[in-house]
């Protein structure tokens, strides 16, 4: 993915089935629609209702799985999961679900998102005693489980949710029940679906439409929802609170099939696309998107303008995954192995380049070097999103500042170091209108941190040491 390229990433996506003969197989398919959450770990884990049992491993679902180790998963409840490996974090144990037995039961988990005040809760928990497997955030809430003191795993995980603050989609299960929990904020997409008698969850609805699923809705912010023999249980676990739905889900992250909060996400871009056209006044001859998360603003931008929208950049899909390193060298180089201009296209042309993000500008930087070196006459790059000047803490790989060109130079000066002919950011008010939400306030139902610094949670700046606890 052009992802690992920008190193804007995902963290990773969830999906877990209940009352399903074939719950293994129908989760690796759901894992499958998920992959471009996380292409650097899977795992599954199943239950017969007497025992958990899992698989797990690095690379893609397909690399992890086979028919072999899918049958061996036998089940009617499974949860699922794949993973972008964050610094630090790439170790097999850190892969989910994890998986933990004991003489009172076995308990695997799965989680999208990231907890902000892991290390400080790791830390007290360890002083009581707790040993920790893994490095990764998610372990903190099966020890936090396991010292309740309640009887029921249901009141144990109730206990345990509330002490959790960031971004969090959980998957809870047990040898006889499956739990689901969003966190009070909403900052990560999850939903609900029905396959014949069998429950589904997903981090995004594209994952029913190939598995067959019918979408009842998304999961709350704050609610925890049980799933066993006797059906499914709704109740609350914390009072929802501002809810912040991470505005890169619309903007970048999910699959452009995907519905977040009943917003179809093409239709959320091409909106943002037709908006940034509203927002902008180029003269130019043709528009291109930057496959592929750009291709539907790019064609609202088109559509609002008037300009003809043209397929000016072909993304190369046979590139390994292992090629990509994290060294701008090797991201410059990626670039140019990624993407190919199509010059009968941008030749003698003023082209309108319609991005998502900037982030290091490395990738801008190189995209536009070679759409004039493929003969366009001007190149004018337009970002169907704000500067991103903060870093995220909730699950999305830019954890530090530093890494942020837009925190440390202009939109003038940025266009002067891409190189670019004019640089053009589509605004805030523009980006809640086009998605769908009016508010521009704490009330407005997305997380815009990366863009204001206004973070919908309280952060501990010294508990976010990547080099001890890294995302989910």
């Amino acid at each position: 993915m052009l992802a690992e390229i920008k190193g804007l990433n995902e963290e990773c996506g969830v999906f877990g089935i209940w009352g399903h003969s074939n719950a293994a197989q129908m989760t690796y398919y759901g894992l499958h629609s998920l992959q471009h959450r996380g292409q650097e770990g899977a795992g599954i884990v199943v239950t017969d209702g007497e025992r958990l049992k899992g698989t797990k491993g690095h690379g893609l679902v397909n690399e992890v799985f086979d028919g072999e180790k899918l049958n061996d998963l036998t089940g009617t409840g499974a949860i699922g999961h794949v993973r972008y490996t964050t610094a630090g974090g790439g170790g097999f144990e850190n892969i989910q679900p994890l998986l933990f037995h004991s003489q009172t039961g076995s308990l695997a988990l799965a989680h999208n998102g990231n907890l902000v005040n892991a290390s400080q809760l790791r830390r007290q928990l360890e002083s009581q005693g707790s040993i920790f497997q893994t490095t990764s955030d998610t372990e903190v809430l099966a020890h936090l489980i396991r010292k309740s003191g309640f009887t029921s795993m249901k009141d144990k995980v109730k206990y345990a949710l509330p002490m959790l603050k960031g971004a969090y989609a959980f998957l809870v299960m047990t040898e006889t029940e499956l739990m689901v929990a969003l966190d009070p904020n909403g900052m990560r997409p999850l939903s609900l679906a029905r396959l014949g008698d069998a429950y589904v969850i997903a981090s995004e609805t594209c994952a029913f439409d190939l598995i067959g699923a019918e979408y009842l809705r998304d999961v709350e912010p704050g609610e925890l929802v049980v799933i066993n023999q006797e059906g499914l249980h709704s109740e609350r676990f914390a009072t929802p609170t501002n809810q912040a739905m991470c505005s890169m889900e619309y903007i970048y992250f999910s699959r452009p099939d995907s519905d977040i909060n009943g917003i179809n996400v093409h239709s959320a871009r091409k909106r943002l696309g037709k908006q940034l056209a509203k927002e902008t006044n180029i003269e130019a001859d043709v528009v291109t998107g930057v496959p592929d998360s750009s291709i539907s603003a790019a064609i609202g931008f088109a559509e609002e303008s008037g300009i003809p929208y043209e397929m000016g950049l072909i993304k190369n899909r046979y590139v390994g995954r292992t090629f990509i390193q994290p060294t701008q060298e090797m991201r410059e180089q990626g670039v140019k192995m990624k993407l190919s201009p199509v010059r009968k296209v941008v030749e003698g042309k003023r082209v309108i380049m319609v991005d998502d993000s900037i982030v290091r500008g490395t990738t801008s930087k190189r995209i536009v070097k070679l759409l004039k070196e493929a003969g366009a006459k001007e190149v004018h790059v337009c970002i169907s999103s704000p500067p991103i000047k903060h870093p995220c803490f909730y699950g999305i790989d830019t954890s530090t500042q530093e890494e942020l060109i837009s925190a440390f130079h202009s939109p003038e000066e940025l266009c002067e170091i891409i190189g670019a002919d004019s640089l053009t950011f589509l605004s805030e008010e523009g980006l809640l209108k086009a998605i769908g939400r009016e508010s521009t306030d704490s009330n407005c139902g997305q997380c815009l941190a990366c863009f204001s610094g206004k973070y919908p949670t309280e952060i501990y700046p010294a508990e976010n040491d990547q080099s001890k606890t890294v995302k989910s």
